[in-house]
Formats: C-alpha cells, sequence, structure tokens
C-alpha cells in the first residue's frame, strides 16, 4: 500500500481559495497512491480561532466540492483532513473528510477532544460522538484528530471496530513536538497498528508548528518521518504486517479492562 501525507503550511497571506487550488493541485499530483492524508483545519490554520466562525462552511461546502474532486480526478482515497463545519443548528465542529477514488464521501468524524483548555477550540466548537471507522480495499482505517492522540481508550475503542491503520491529521505545535512523536509511535505499539500523522509547518496566528508527519508500523519503527518544512511524505507499506504482529506478540488479547 503507497500512501502520500501532505504535510503544508497555512500561509495567512493566502486566501482559503487560493489554498484549496493549491493542496488540490498536490493531491492530484499523487496519483497512483492510495491513500492521500492532509493536515487537520488546513483551510484555516488550526491556532486561528477567531477565523473559525467566519471560514465555517457545511459538511457538503466549497472544500468537500473540491477535495471530492481532487480525490476523484487522482483515483485516490483521499483523507481532507479537517474544515471548521457549521452544522445545521448552527454548531461548529471540527470535522475530517474521507473520499473514496470515486470523489464519493465515505465518511466524515467530528473530533471527540477539543483543545484549549476552557478556551479556543474547546469553548467555540461542539463534540463529536462518534468512533468512526472505514474499509478500504487493502485495510481498515480509524479517524482521530489531533489532541485525540493523547486519549488512548479512543484508539482502543477503533481498534475494537476493526481498524489495522490509525490516520491522525493535526496541527501540532512546535513547542510540543517530541509528545507528538512519541504519542505517535505509543499509540502504534499498543494497538499493533500503523499510524500515519500528519501535521502542518510553518506558523499558525503565531504558533510555530512542529512539522515532523510521521508513519509508524505496528512495531512502533519509524518508516518515514518529514522534517519541519512543506514537504509530501510518501511511504509504501504491508498492512498484512498488522494480523502478523498481532499473531506474533498476541498482547491485544491480554487486556483485562
Amino acid at each position: 500500500m503507497r500512501a502520500s501525507v501532505i504535510q503544508i503550511a497555512v500561509d495567512e497571506g493566502e486566501s482559503v481559495e487560493s489554498r484549496r487550488r493549491r493542496v488540490a493541485s498536490l493531491v492530484r499530483d499523487q496519483a497512483g497512491a492510495d491513500l492521500v492524508v492532509l493536515p487537520e483545519l488546513w483551510t484555516t490554520g488550526a491556532f486561528a480561532f477567531e477565523e473559525f466562525g467566519s471560514e465555517a462552511e457545511p459538511l457538503e461546502g466549497p472544500t468537500h466540492e473540491v477535495m471530492a474532486k481532487a480525490a476523484s480526478d487522482a483515483g485516490v482515497w483521499l483523507h481532507a483532513g479537517s474544515i471548521p463545519e457549521r452544522a445545521p443548528d448552527g454548531t461548529l465542529y471540527n470535522t475530517s473528510l474521507l473520499f473514496s477514488p470515486s470523489g464519493e464521501r465515505a465518511a466524515s468524524y467530528r473530533k471527540i477532544h477539543r483543545f484549549g483548555f476552557d478556551k479556543g477550540e474547546a469553548v467555540l466548537m461542539g463534540r463529536g460522538e462518534d468512533l468512526v471507522t472505514v474499509r478500504l480495499p487493502e485495510t481498515t482505517v480509524g479517524l482521530a484528530t489531533c489532541y485525540d492522540l493523547r486519549f488512548p481508550e479512543l484508539f482502543r475503542g477503533l481498534v475494537d471496530a476493526g481498524a489495522e491503520t490509525l490516520v491522525i491529521p493535526a496541527g501540532w505545535p512546535e513547542r510540543r513536538r517530541e509528545h507528538w512523536t512519541l504519542l505517535a509511535r505509543a499509540r502504534a505499539v499498543e494497538n499493533q497498528a500503523f499510524v500515519l500523522a500528519c501535521g502542518t509547518a510553518g506558523t499558525h496566528a503565531g504558533v510555530p508548528q512542529a512539522g515532523h508527519s510521521i508513519v509508524v508500523d505496528p512495531w512502533g519503527e519509524v518508516l518515514a518521518e518529514a522534517g519541519a518544512g512543506e514537504q509530501v511524505l510518501t511511504v509504501e507499506f504491508d498492512p498484512g504486517k498488522v494480523a502478523v504482529t498481532r499473531e506474533q506478540f498476541p498482547a491485544l488479547k491480554d487486556r483485562v479492562l
């Protein structure tokens, strides 16, 4: 299986419309990949809290339209990162979108753990409630977003629902980069699953971003890791290694709680 993890910067001088076109072009360039992954809240920047309301869009809004076409043009499964979604009742959500190679939306996931400690996302956005997994031809993916990475019980739930590959878009800050790589490897090891974690580059709303998107195998080995700048991280891996790992070292069977 071939995956392309697209680590981009959110330039505050670039319009959202221009960024959509640029990202769609990057996705189309990944034709031949099986799965393409984008970061969290790349239309606004994960720390641009004051823009969430003004840039929020319906689930099937302009980003949905542009990304659906990009997935279809490239013929890839596309995890289009997340957008600030405005639900019909007016509530905002940090919502991830997954498209099939035909451009159909295969799933959406509303982020469950909101970051901010009683400010920012934690007070501006509603909390998602549902765990989401999707069966691709090669593997079953489980969806999580950024701050979710700190909550292992969410990933246990995804594994119980059949997840073999955990896909995590993020806007993770540079000052906690060591946590990013540590937690990505931990989630892979404890769940004996592949982890594809896609971060952002640059600076968003004055917050330097960690970059260092990472792909980890079920033994915790780092298959590929980006640097700090914009980069497309492409990696090939064998999804069958999940079943082999879980059979050879059946730790998940010894769970008690």
